[in-house]
């Protein structure tokens, strides 16, 4: 049994969970590692990384073009949110080898499979959802991932790349970045797909809010993303004071967490609300597309 662990008066954080991260080996134990990661060090920041991630995901016009097709965003925002956020938090909480990270695999692969996807547009993916909690961490979480959390991170999606029959998955960290690269060179440029696609997440991120502040999504969206992506998405690039004081209270909220966290503890899908199932987590088999299930 592994261990699980408790806040301190209930407020503050484990120093054990960083001690045992410590200890552990990237190859041998990054399921282990993604899992205290998940859901005790940094749950609010993966969410939101991984959120980013599927935003950068729309640069590419084949991965927007699919999802524009199959109008999912559009008209069903929330519950393919809800759909896709399920699956991937089971495997990253209990592990893809685990009887329910199976099935969260086993199930996206079947609702994938109805879809012509190339392999490329898929390690693609992948790799955003490597790159992104990396980047972001480092950029804007309470502490830094160290280098063993950074491959740990690498060799769990790797072999979740594995389990979902991808082929030509890179071996090391430094060759996931350089294929991104060489495919965002590629294949990133403006398209009405990508705006679509964009605009559709604005639109299910602003359904989170009071409407007084449904205009500052987007503003926030283009200040947390590059250049590049705002071009691939007709954005403009915000003020510089807004994008200031975006990154600036970033910055402030991570000082008070290296000791403190108001999140569940650990923070587990059956303590997630979701939005489009407000009765609790769905089973695993009941999400995806109505069409397809």
């Amino acid at each position: 049994m592994k261990n699980t662990y408790s806040k301190r008066f209930g407020l503050f954080r484990n120093p054990a969970v960083r001690a045992e991260l410590q200890t552990l080996d990237p190859v041998r134990d990054h399921q282990r590692m993604v899992h205290l990661l998940t859901a005790y060090e940094f749950p609010f920041d993966m969410t939101r990384a991984l959120e980013l991630a599927l935003f950068h995901t729309y640069a590419s016009p084949r991965v927007s073009g699919l999802l524009a097709r199959t109008g999912e965003f559009e008209h069903h925002g929330q519950k393919r949110y809800d759909d896709t956020s399920r699956l991937i938090s089971e495997f990253m909480e209990s592990g893809y080898d685990s009887d329910k990270g199976q099935r969260a695999i086993a199930h996206m692969n079947t609702i994938h499979g109805h879809y012509r996807i190339d392999n490329t547009d898929f390690l693609f993916v992948l790799a955003t959802f490597v790159f992104y909690p990396i980047d972001w961490l480092n950029r804007f979480g309470w502490r830094k991932l160290t280098a063993a959390e950074e491959r740990a991170l690498f060799y769990f999606f790797r072999e979740v790349g594995k389990r979902m029959n991808l082929s030509d998955l890179p071996e090391t960290l430094a060759d996931l970045r350089a294929f991104t690269d060489a495919y965002e060179d590629k294949h990133f440029r403006y398209t009405e797909s990508n705006r679509k696609i964009a605009d559709a997440t604005v639109k299910i991120v602003q359904g989170w809010f009071p409407q007084f502040l449904h205009p500052l999504v987007q503003p926030t969206f283009a200040a947390l993303i590059s250049d590049k992506l705002r071009l691939a998405f007709g954005y403009q690039r915000p003020a510089d004071w807004f994008i200031n004081l975006t990154e600036g209270a970033l910055w402030l909220r991570k000082w008070p967490l290296r000791w403190i966290t108001f999140k569940p503890y650990p923070s587990l899908i059956a303590k997630t609300s979701f939005r489009y199932y407000p009765d609790g987590p769905p089973e695993i088999e009941a999400v995806g597309p109505d069409g397809l299930l």
